[in-house]
């Protein structure tokens, strides 16, 4: 018989992180509460805390791109009327 592995979401393992950060329980009675393996949550642990900065970089990150793409549009509309300038004259020269 083949075990069936569980998938447990980004919000489930949040939850079961900040719970082991609040250190109101062993590791034990959360393993237990949550029908997971200690290991499971220290490492969950070990990897919320290493990423809880990105919870505040997130807003920068994307004013950050969103520059980058306003910019990218910018270069992109300019070569469009450049290219649609240059095919007027064609057809103006051409007598069409």
């Amino acid at each position: 018989m083949k075990k069936v592995r569980r998938k447990f979401t980004a919000a489930f393992k949040a939850q079961v992180a900040l719970e082991a950060l609040k250190e109101r329980q062993t590791l034990a009675a959360l393993a237990e509460k949550f029908q997971l393996h200690p290991n499971q949550i220290s490492q969950w642990k070990q990897e919320f805390m290493e990423n809880s900065q990105l919870v505040f970089a997130g807003a920068v990150g994307k004013e950050k791109e969103e520059q980058v793409n306003l910019e990218a549009l910018y270069a992109k509309i300019g070569q469009l009327e450049m290219e649609r300038d240059f095919l007027k004259k064609s057809l103006q020269k051409s007598g069409l």
